[in-house]
């Protein structure tokens, strides 16, 4: 796990993103419509980002999984 989290959050777009590093990778699809995962160029998970999040509800987590390399 990372030593730092990175969360932006863009109210106007409702869009979240998190990131575990600062190495520059590229976004891939999820198994959510909503989620998608960024990785480097060895496939390690580096962060993540999830539009519509104000869509989810408190009652029912948004799940997704996030590959690894």
């Amino acid at each position: 796990m990372a030593d730092k989290l990175k969360v932006w959050f863009d109210a106007e777009s409702d869009f979240l993103e998190v990131r575990f590093s600062d190495v520059s990778g590229y976004e891939k699809e999820t198994n959510n419509d909503a989620v998608m995962e960024r990785v480097d160029e060895q496939g390690q998970v580096v962060g993540f980002s999830i539009m519509g999040v104000s869509q989810f509800r408190k009652e029912k987590p948004l799940e997704a999984e996030l590959a690894s390399a």
